[in-house]
């Protein structure tokens, strides 16, 4: 009962957030119920399911004493398994609402705002061009599945078996936890595109964040004292070209362009001195004046949790490529040889419940919210095209579908990126297995009792029981192989934009406010 409670009230925070944040950042005058629903729930599905893991964990580690003997309502291997089950078919029907999600859903609504940007289409031919491309997503999922079902099959053992012994063979296999397969092979697929968008915006948002926390804003009053002096030039300006026509000659399309220019260079400093006079009367500007002290604390805070998780992140890939399988084999590693700052941190917070759960929740969180930072910060880009700027009250259906497809993806790979920074956590939690070591000797040099040890990869199979979470990331080498690279080139993002970051100036109170392509009309839904 105090499980389900529990459950609920998490969900419903996740919910409360998740609509707090998606009405903050959207568009009043474009927004949708569609569109708006879609967002709240795709970003809903990123936090539950970066919430299983710390689950996982603590559900594997529970079922042992701290001395490595099994509860009593643990020891019966089907209980385990029933436990392991359970959680099994939460992340399969996780995964299966994200592959939902990001391959029919999404594009279906994305698509069919797009289309509803031509004034001479109806809502038939909305949704039937909707569909139209929506198929393509289908087509490629559908790809991954048939995939992740049926080139992973070995080989009959018997060569020489009939066609017939082989296609029975073949049959069984295929029914033997091959949809376990297929979903791991597709959220495989799907991770790597999430590396790629953890390289790109969780890099970034972990060295942007604390530094902007850090530097703070530039003084509203001096901005708008610079801002009154550019509105004084620019108007001098237009008047010097405005007299050369006062005797009825035209200007040169010289002139003309430059007049043009000089007149929407006008018309957004006068915009930007309106923003800056409500953000100077606003409270929120005043409080934030107030709290100064406590977001340095803050940022200070932030950047040495980033620096702990880069150089954490560094001796992990480190201990891989200096003892681990191989690259043929994933870069697996069997156990820890080179101490690892957050592992042994969650090591050392296990005899104090809850501690090392919270930690690991809050390790998840934190990705989470870095990655938020970090698309906030760069917005929505495809190669060197800006395709979305992610702006408060003023951001389109589209570009916030963008952000929960991303957020999706991101999450996926959140998981590896835990596991890298602490492996042998991740993988067993706080479980420890007795040794056939004997722990103590009498003095006939006759053993007395038995040592308990952590779990490691070495650890007998019936003694340790591996995360479900573990067992999805790990299915295929080559995906390990190529998120271990992935984890080299976070650490070079992270300290390049670490770098960009420090050597920017403050940003302004109304950054990202007004731009020169905003409407009059968006201005105006903004400053109302």
């Amino acid at each position: 009962m105090i499980g389900v409670t529990g459950s609920a009230g998490l969900f419903t925070v996740i919910l409360a957030f998740c609509w707090v944040y998606i009405r903050k950042y959207q568009s009043r005058q474009e927004s949708e119920v569609v569109s708006t629903i879609t967002a709240i729930c795709a970003l809903a599905v990123a936090l539950i399911t970066s919430a299983l893991l710390p689950v996982d964990i603590f559900l594997v580690s529970y079922m042992k004493y701290s001395n490595g003997t099994y509860k009593e309502w643990a020891a019966n291997n089907e209980t385990r398994g029933q436990i392991e089950d359970t959680v099994l078919y939460g992340y399969y029907t996780l995964f299966l609402i994200i592959l939902f999600c990001v391959f029919l859903w999404i594009p279906f609504v994305y698509f069919y705002y797009e289309e509803k940007d031509d004034d001479n289409v109806n809502k038939c031919s909305q949704v039937k061009n909707s569909l139209k491309y929506t198929i393509g997503f289908v087509v490629v999922c559908s790809a991954l599945l048939l995939i992740g079902a049926f080139v992973p099959l070995e080989a009959p053992p018997n060569q020489n078996a009939t066609q017939w012994e082989k296609a029975q063979y073949f049959f069984k296999e295929l029914g033997s936890s091959r949809g376990f397969v297929a979903l791991s092979f597709s959220i495989s697929s799907l991770t790597l595109v999430g590396m790629l968008a953890v390289i790109t915006y969780t890099a970034y948002g972990m060295s942007v964040l604390p530094l902007n926390l850090i530097k703070g804003t530039r003084s509203i009053a001096y901005e708008r004292l610079e801002t009154t002096e550019d509105i004084d030039e620019v108007e001098q300006q237009i008047e010097k070209l405005r007299s050369k026509c006062e005797d009825g000659r035209p200007l040169s399309s010289r002139d003309r362009r430059k007049l043009q220019e000089l007149e929407s260079k006008l018309q957004v400093l006068r915009r930007r001195d309106r923003h800056l006079e409500i953000a100077e009367k606003n409270c929120c500007t005043k409080v934030g004046s107030v709290l100064r002290p406590l977001k340095i604390l803050l940022g200070i805070f932030f950047i040495l949790v980033a620096l702990l998780f880069v150089v954490s992140l560094f001796i992990s890939n480190l201990d891989k490529a200096l003892h681990s399988t191989g690259i043929n084999s994933g870069f697996i590693i069997l156990g820890t040889n080179l101490t690892n700052p957050v592992n042994e941190l969650l090591l050392a917070l296990q005899p104090v419940f809850p501690l090392d759960y919270l930690l690991i929740t809050v390790i998840t969180m934190y990705f989470v919210f870095t990655s938020m930072a970090g698309i906030r910060n760069i917005g929505i880009w495809f190669f060197w095209i800006r395709l979305y700027k992610i702006r408060p009250r003023r951001t389109r259906p589209q570009a916030l579908l963008f952000l929960c497809m991303i957020l999706l993806l991101i999450v996926l790979h959140t998981s590896f990126m835990i596991y890298s920074l602490a492996p042998q956590y991740v993988m067993y939690g706080s479980q420890k297995y007795l040794s056939n070591m004997p722990s103590t000797r009498d003095v006939q040099g006759n053993s007395t009792g038995f040592s308990s040890r952590t779990c490691d990869a070495a650890a007998p199979e019936d003694q340790c029981t591996m995360t479900r979470s573990y067992l999805f990331l790990h299915k295929f080498w080559f995906f390990s192989t190529t998120y271990y690279f992935g984890n080299w080139a976070f650490i070079g993002v992270f300290f390049i934009g670490f770098v960009v970051s420090c050597c920017k100036g403050k940003k302004s109170v109304i950054e990202g406010e007004v731009e020169a392509d905003d409407s009059d009309m968006s201005d105006d839904e903004y400053l109302h």
